[in-house]
């Protein structure tokens, strides 16, 4: 059994947008699980003052729900949770780590660029996201190439081929996710958009939040210019980011990847 499940681990409320989701990938293959960040995790929400703080929890609009958690909705899937042995993380950022301590005994995959970001006390990190010690298995720079992008080979024991494709600049080693598919490439972009519109127009409104956010703004919009002009000349690639409710649309649990 090989099946790809669509899960939104996050929900979160601000001014121009009352439903931004937190999209992740639950990629099944047998008996083994890999999940694809995180979203927010069952401590988070238990004790949202102590693992988040107030002023994150307000500024970002975290709307904290259990029943969003990672490990709620592979239950839900009638999956194991402690089957996620490997957990991919397009970056370090706290709604895409929180769920990582409800798999203690999965192995955590990153860029070296990003765990070198992690721990130089850049303040938009939690150091409690991974007070739990998991394994990390970090990837430095490759000189192989994905139609034309830099591609590190991520080792899971999975046959399905996996890739971290440096999309850097939101953070400093913020990678997107390749994924190899029944003869297919799905590219899981991560926060290098927030919306897809910003592949279409520069100037929308939420290019203000997206520059705002990154570590290197510059990068992220040369990142930003290699997916336009991926989805350009290779359409036969699925393309999708984090928190695009339209996209996650497209993948309802009910339309899972077989």
């Amino acid at each position: 059994m090989k099946r790809i499940h669509h899960l939104n681990c996050v929900r979160v409320v601000i001014p121009m947008n009352d439903d931004v989701i937190g999209h992740c990938l639950l990629i099944e293959e047998n008996d083994q699980l890999v999940l694809i960040d995180t979203g927010v995790g069952i401590q988070d929400v238990e004790n949202p003052d102590q693992r988040l703080g107030k002023d994150l929890i307000e500024a970002v609009g975290f709307q904290l729900d259990m029943e969003l958690t990672a490990f709620h909705q592979i239950q839900k899937l009638g999956l194991n949770p402690a089957h996620v042995k490997h957990c991919i993380i397009s970056h370090l950022d706290p709604d895409h780590t929180g769920g990582l301590a409800d798999f203690p005994d999965a192995a955590v995959h990153c860029s070296t660029e990003e765990l070198i970001n992690f721990y130089s006390e850049n303040p938009r990190y939690l150091q409690g996201h991974l007070a739990h010690h998991p394994e990390i298995i970090e990837y430095s720079a490759s000189d192989k190439l994905w139609f034309g992008l830099e591609a590190r080979r991520i080792h899971t024991g999975l046959e399905t081929e996996i890739l971290l494709i440096p999309l850097f600049g939101h953070t400093l080693g913020h990678c997107g996710v390749a994924i190899h598919w029944e003869g297919k490439w799905l590219l899981y972009v991560g926060d290098a958009y927030y919306l897809r519109a910003e592949l279409e127009d520069k100037y929308h409104p939420v290019s203000e939040l997206t520059d705002a956010r990154a570590d290197d703004n510059e990068k992220r919009l040369e990142s930003l210019e290699k997916l336009k002009e991926l989805v350009r000349e290779h359409p036969e690639i699925e393309v999708f980011g984090y928190h695009d409710r339209e996209e996650f649309s497209k993948f309802t649990v009910e339309k899972e990847w077989v």
